[in-house]
């Protein structure tokens, strides 16, 4: 199994990155007052987003494991295949949560929530590629599947850098105070920065 597990390192290493988007989507803390719209729109975001961001850690520490020790091209093609699966569902639910939670009581708050979602639908569609290219490997060919994994690792560390800037601009100012106060918001950021070790 020689021959993938560099590969194995690389996925690992590209996938800790994508964490960072997950943490995006949880604010920090604050106790500044908010407008009761403000912190309505909040907690149903964060209600929302909890369980997707809960996903996608799973789903990284699904192929973190399949990854770290010498497994069959056939096991790491199946957890990959799942796992990027995943996380565009989760990609996907997170756009449609924001979009239906409507743009947040804020100056250009219209702009601002129709760009997140756009990004989140951004990132649901490039998981559902990589799936495809993962599905596509060749797991009886040992050198193959390991330059063909090799190229997905390089995909999902573009993904992982390509950041959450939509995101970002969403959760500015009094929205990412709105969002700090959030249980949810704050068990989000707890279970992802806990996967980025």
């Amino acid at each position: 199994m020689e021959g993938t597990n560099p590969v194995n390192k690389k996925l690992t290493a590209a996938l800790s990155g994508g964490a960072v988007l997950v943490l995006a989507l949880s604010g920090c803390s604050s106790s500044d007052d908010n407008s009761e719209k403000l912190n309505s729109w909040a907690k149903q975001v964060c209600d929302a987003v909890q369980p997707q961001t809960k996903k996608i850690t799973a789903a990284n520490a699904s192929i973190q494991q399949e990854t770290s020790d010498d497994s069959a091209p056939e096991a790491v093609q199946k957890v990959d295949s799942q796992a990027f699966q995943d996380i565009s569902d989760a990609y996907k639910a997170m756009s449609t949560a924001v979009q239906k939670a409507g743009a947040p009581d804020v100056e250009n708050g219209k702009t601002k929530m129709r760009a997140a979602v756009s990004e989140l639908n951004t990132l649901s569609t490039a998981y559902a590629d990589l799936k495809k290219k993962s599905d596509a490997l060749d797991v009886k060919d040992q050198a193959k599947f390991a330059e063909g994994l090799k190229g997905v690792a390089v995909e999902l560390e573009k993904l992982s850098k390509s950041g959450s800037d939509a995101l970002a601009k969403l959760e500015e100012g009094d929205v990412g105070k709105a969002m700090a106060k959030q249980q949810s918001c704050k068990t989000a950021a707890g279970s992802s920065s806990a996967t980025k070790s």
